[in-house]
């Protein structure tokens, strides 16, 4: 019997028991928007855990093949394959009315949209489960969480990897074993609701090159321009606008499409408009210059002061037609406020070696129930002093329970006392034991624990003359569920100024991915969504990129509690380091982490400031713009 046709001994009601569609794909590359599937297989099990249908196909592209050596398929292969608008209703029938089911789904469910948008059809999708996911809740004894290294812990046999067909039963077989898992834990499942998604959503922008000056301020009256300079442009204009900013750009300049504290200078023929942009620029005291004196000072833009890191070659350090390439005689405007949001850096600590036996609690993961949250949080930080990791939700990690006031109330413990979890009071956090019976087992290495303000230098790879990072990061970021609010996790790329260079610097859940797609925001469930950074594409302008999480609505982290996060390399790696963050009781907004260049590597920062505003002021603080 195959693992997709063996059926799952789990219970037949709840969140269990779903009509399921397993789905893998095989493609070209790994950007959705630019990238082809070349192979999609779909298994559909229903409630009792019984397979209905299967259906797999390789498919012609119509573009190179992409990394053969990875997935095997030769454009000679897949030569007289059909197109996938030729099995787009066979699919899409599959997938109607089931879950969508794949490791990484998102990847899944993004190229089937994408495929989808092209065959001009809806991608029948409502709700989606990530086994990758669902085991980051789990939180298996692995190295990795690997589809092969999932499959090897649970006992299902893998024959063809890369194999469309043959990685959905390997799914499937996961699936199951995760699922007995959750439930033998009462976890719920992190499913991720997926509204329609219009065909103009999957046309993407073209890459904006980010700007190689920094920003000197605002323009002194009269002038000059200077390179680096935030330029904006409202109203109509008697150049066609593609070319006056094309001529800017050329110049040096920062083209922005919105007004903020930091721009230089708003270009408008029209000095009374009610233009967004115009009052924005008023209240701010941007300085308003018309078109003519905008051409007419484009033609002497002023040398600027290139980011840090920044590399040119000698065709690039000549200068634009129009900029002056001697030093300006006036003195340069003076850099843009401070902004008041982020706070100063936290020092640098160092965190507790690994293997560190001096610390009761090494290599133990603690979870606290009750309490306020003051003693909650005194009480966590008291574990990551001795040692421990602590924990946000339940899990098979978990090697200790504290229970603090009204803690035996929480609807986790009933599940506790079955697991035999070994329970204790505050007292515990005295002076606890070494050892306790019915220690689950540990991974061959686990994840270094950093507390509040601890800095960890990023693995680099040995596969190059210098040091370079490890090229992606996912920073995953888990919190308990809540059925009062939601929380968004943002990230900022930030220069040496701790600037955005433009808005799309800004990643959140309305824009998840930055032009290059080089920092993408990810979502794995209702109390999971993770950041994924490619260290190695970011421009050497880029200094810092800050992850942050802001509560939705009035409440604050008093009602959400702990938030966890865990750095890992790469898609499915298990965390590299972990860290529990514990907001004050007022906050709404707490900076998480921070990845920042030192040298040729990268640093990791656990952060865990909090602060009463809002996520808007937070990114105006940034030189985000944000409509009122």
């Amino acid at each position: 019997m195959s693992p997709a046709s063996a059926p799952f001994d789990l219970p037949a009601t709840g969140d269990y028991a779903r009509d399921w569609a397993l789905v893998d794909v095989e493609t070209s590359g790994l950007v959705a928007r630019r990238d082809r599937v070349l192979a999609v297989a779909v298994v559909t099990i229903g409630p009792d855990g019984e397979q209905t249908g299967e259906f797999s196909t390789l498919l012609d592209p119509g573009c190179d093949p992409g990394p053969v050596e990875v997935h095997g398929l030769t454009a000679e292969r897949l030569r007289g394959a059909p197109a996938f608008d030729q099995v787009a209703g066979r699919i899409g029938a599959m997938l109607q009315d089931r879950v969508l089911v794949a490791h990484n789904a998102q990847f899944d469910y993004d190229f089937l949209a994408y495929e989808f948008a092209r065959a001009r059809r809806w991608l029948p999708v409502s709700q989606r489960l990530c086994t990758l996911a669902l085991n980051r809740q789990v939180d298996p004894p692995t190295n990795d969480m690997k589809l092969g290294t999932l499959a090897a812990h649970y006992g299902v046999p893998q024959q063809r990897a890369h194999d469309a067909l043959d990685d959905t039963r390997v799914l499937a077989g996961i699936l199951r074993a995760s699922l007995r898992e959750a439930a033998r834990l009462d976890l719920p499942l992190p499913l991720v609701s997926c509204p329609p998604r219009a065909e103009s959503q999957f046309t993407p922008k073209p890459p904006k090159t980010p700007c190689a000056y920094r920003n000197p301020g605002r323009m002194a009256p009269g002038g000059p321009l200077l390179q680096g300079m935030k330029i904006a442009i409202t109203g109509e204009t008697a150049l066609a606008r593609a070319e006056l900013i094309g001529r800017a750009v050329a110049a040096g300049l920062n083209m922005m499409t919105s007004v903020s504290r930091h721009t230089s200078v708003l270009v408008t023929n029209e000095p009374t408009s009610e233009s967004t942009k115009a009052r924005r620029a008023a209240t701010e005291g941007v300085p308003v210059i018309d078109e003519p004196t905008f051409l007419r000072l484009l033609a002497d833009v002023r040398s600027g002061t290139a980011h840090e890191g920044t590399t040119t070659s000698a065709s690039t350090t000549r200068p634009a037609k129009g900029v002056r390439t001697t030093e300006p005689e006036s003195t340069p405007a003076p850099p843009a406020p401070v902004p008041p949001a982020p706070s100063p850096p936290v020092p640098r600590q160092r965190t507790t070696p690994d293997h560190d036996l001096t610390k009761p609690l090494t290599n133990r993961r603690v979870l606290v129930l009750g309490g306020d949250h003051t003693d909650a949080a005194a009480a966590r930080t008291r574990v990551v002093e001795l040692g421990g990791s602590a924990a946000v939700n339940l899990s098979t990690s978990v090697t200790d329970v504290v229970v603090l006031a009204d803690g035996e109330k929480d609807r986790r413990m009933s599940r506790i006392t079955a697991l035999q979890l070994p329970v204790h009071t505050a007292d515990w956090l005295t002076s606890p034991t070494a050892t306790t019976p019915g220690t689950p087992p540990s991974r061959p290495k686990e994840p270094h624990v950093m507390p509040r303000g601890g800095v960890i230098d990023l693995p680099t790879s040995s596969d190059t003359p210098a040091p370079t990072p490890t090229p992606e990061w996912h920073l995953t970021v888990t919190w308990a569920p809540q059925s009062t609010c939601e929380i968004d996790v943002v990230a900022f790329i930030l220069d040496e100024d701790e600037q955005v260079t433009f808005d799309e610097d800004f990643i959140f859940y309305g824009a998840p991915e930055s032009p290059a797609g080089t920092v993408r925001l990810l979502t794995g469930g209702p109390a999971e969504q993770t950041v994924a950074l490619d260290l190695a594409a970011l421009p050497p302008a880029t200094r810092k990129v800050v992850v942050a999480a802001a509560v939705d609505g009035p409440a604050t982290f008093r009602t959400v509690g702990a938030i966890q996060i865990g750095a890992a390399p790469g898609t499915s790696g298990s965390p590299l380091a972990r860290a529990t963050l514990d907001a004050a009781t007022t906050e709404r907004t707490m900076l998480l982490a921070e990845f920042y260049r030192r040298g040729p590597l990268w640093r990791l920062r656990a952060v865990g400031q909090g602060y009463e505003h809002g996520l808007a002021t937070l990114a105006r603080g940034y030189g985000v713009d944000i409509a009122d």
